[in-house]
């Protein structure tokens, strides 16, 4: 069976799993390609990596329409930064500034995505330099290509107190972890997923049904359950 090809942050992985059934009774094709920190997926698509669509932050798709690489645009939703443990471990809340420096501090290790490439790592890296603890945890830190790889690693953890922070799409489609909260105004971060019609598209036709699955009003609760936020 043929499939479309995705390029796609991993934010929007668990959603476009729960509608791959549905698209494939629809067109008769599979989804196929890549999830992983929206930079890397961005470098991917300007190097030449085919595509029929692509997911990713809107701010990357803006660029990317403004280099004649995508056409077609259509948000999906907003996306927040949130705290990350293993099933059965304390909730960790932090309501503010001092209980999220704290839940830091406290943690053995702290499992995130790319601190350079990817839309949670990146706020992350600065969240910890903002609240001055950067240097102190630097040892805890396990950081992984992509959101999803960071919470199947806290999952598997043997650290007696670890925690994960990532966008929290990833973290509700990962076996094995909970969603713990969301970060504390001033320290927070939503983020809007915009979908696209790659410009050299094999299954343009079939691309445009996929993003009416994403963003259509009927999936509206499958969204909500991915964890993706209506704007």
């Amino acid at each position: 069976m043929s499939a479309l090809k995705i390029l796609s942050g991993g934010a929007a992985h668990g959603l476009v799993k729960s509608i791959t059934g549905q698209f494939r009774e629809m067109t008769g094709l599979e989804i196929e390609g890549e999830f992983g920190a929206v930079g890397v997926m961005a470098g991917k698509l300007r190097a030449g990596v085919q595509a029929d669509i692509v997911v990713l932050t809107a701010a990357l798709i803006a660029d990317l329409v403004g280099e004649n690489l995508v056409t077609a645009v259509s948000d999906i939703g907003r996306v927040e930064t949130a705290l990350a443990i293993r099933s059965g471990d304390p909730q960790v809340v932090a309501r503010d500034a001092e209980a999220l420096r704290a839940a830091f501090l406290a943690a053995e290790a702290i499992f995130v995505p790319d601190t350079k490439a990817s839309t949670a790592g990146i706020h992350v890296a600065s969240v910890l330099a903002k609240l001055g603890i950067a240097d102190e945890v630097v040892d805890r830190l396990k950081i992984f290509p992509n959101g999803a790889t960071a919470m199947r690693s806290l999952a598997a953890s043997t650290a007696a107190r670890p925690i994960g922070c990532t966008q929290s799409t990833e973290i509700i489609s990962t076996e094995g972890v909970s969603l713990s909260g969301a970060l504390p105004q001033g320290y927070d971060l939503a983020t809007v997923y915009t979908a696209a019609i790659a410009a050299r598209a094999h299954k343009a036709e079939q691309a445009q049904v996929l993003i009416d699955l994403l963003t259509g009003a009927r999936q509206h609760e499958l969204r909500a359950r991915a964890g993706f936020v209506e704007i």
